[in-house]
């Protein structure tokens, strides 16, 4: 502001150069008040405007680097569309009082208050909201109004909400149909539960209820043996039809048991007659035929079973022993001696059955 005080001065200096002496008349010399206020009353209108145009300057030059650094940070941060503002700062107004003009010369009359001082006063709009990142500053200027930022909370990403949005709902999972061997493996351990607990109406019903759409032969093998224990063998019987024993062993050899129970020892050989299976399939089964051909005299037969099943395994004294016999019943006696010494020998044979093979032992030997 000096430097335009300075100019002030050289050009009011310029527009009142120093008067030359005229002739001394004895008169005092008035000066011309009209000539000396104008020069005073432009140089009042141009300091105005001067003054005026510079807190212009000044306040767009700010408002147009505060924009700057509002864009700059819109650039790093920008704000989604839908985040909300908790707080709305106004920037404080900026008022710029200019020195006021030292006189040129006591010659110059004092301008009005209202004159004199030129305030501007402009309020800025509310900053758009915006999301500055913390590691931006903006830059600070000694003139430029301090600018207020509210805090808020970190909005979620777009881009997870897109990704959230277009994700496909997951299907839902399709429950694997049982098979029919499934649901009969199943229903036979329940139905060994309800017969272990004594529910045994309850199990028939539950077994009735499933032969409706399948076979199950597993959980009628389950009821027929629980019969069987219980001395029931009708009851076992009458869920071991032909039409199911006949591609199963394990309801054959059940069938047969019933029917040996209830006195029939034929027809038991001949529902065991009827599908022989291999030995290392059905070692039961096979033993079981074995011993009714023995009881029904059909010794030949007899042995050939038990020949098999020591063919299969020769570790087991019983099984010797069940062929010794079978040969003896024959007629065929040396290979009995040789078959009862063999089962003698055998380890875990019990006492009685050991004993009885060397009874049988001393007779055939005293024979030969």
């Amino acid at each position: 502001m000096s430097l335009l005080n300075d100019a002030l001065r050289a050009a009011e200096e310029r527009q009142n150069p120093p008067r030359v002496a005229g002739t001394y008349t004895g008169q005092p010399v008035a000066p011309d008040s009209a000539v000396s206020r104008a020069p005073f009353a432009i140089l009042l209108v141009l300091a105005l405007a001067l003054i005026s145009g510079a807190g212009a300057w000044w306040l767009l030059s700010g408002s147009s680097e505060q924009q700057a650094v509002v864009a700059d940070h819109a650039k790093v941060a920008p704000a989604p569309e839908s985040q909300e503002i908790t707080e709305t700062v106004a920037l404080p107004e900026v008022i710029v009082e200019p020195v006021p003009v030292e006189p040129a010369s006591e010659t110059e009359v004092s301008a009005p208050d209202s004159a004199s001082i030129a305030k501007v006063v402009m309020v800025t709009e509310p900053t758009p909201e915006r999301s500055e990142p913390a590691n931006v500053e903006p830059a600070a200027d000694q003139n430029e109004p301090e600018v207020i930022q509210v805090a808020q909370a970190q909005p979620p990403s777009p881009e997870r909400e897109v990704n959230t949005a277009n994700r496909a709902p997951e299907a839902p999972v399709k429950q694997q149909r049982e098979t029919p061997e499934a649901v009969d493996l199943r229903t036979s351990r329940e139905l060994a539960g309800l017969l272990a607990s004594g529910r045994n109406r309850e199990a028939e019903r539950a077994l009735s209820e499933l032969t409706t759409r399948q076979t199950a032969p597993r959980s009628r093998e389950i009821f027929a043996r629980e019969m069987l224990v219980l001395d029931r063998p009708g009851r076992a019987l009458e869920w071991l039809p032909d039409s199911v024993t006949n591609e199963h062993a394990n309801l054959r050899l059940l069938k047969a048991r019933a029917q040996l129970a209830l006195g029939d020892l034929n027809l038991a050989i001949a529902t065991l007659q009827a599908r022989v299976p291999p030995v290392a399939e059905q070692v039961e089964y096979r033993i079981t035929l074995a011993t009714l051909l023995q009881q029904a005299g059909a010794a030949d037969e007899s042995a050939g079973h038990w020949s098999e099943l020591i063919a299969h395994d020769d570790s087991q004294g019983t099984w010797w022993l069940g062929l010794a016999i079978a040969l003896e019943t024959g007629g065929r006696n040396r290979s009995a001696l040789q078959a009862f010494t063999q089962a003698a020998a055998m380890p875990g044979l019990s006492a009685s059955l050991a004993d009885y093979a060397r009874q049988r032992i001393t007779v055939l030997q005293a024979e030969s």
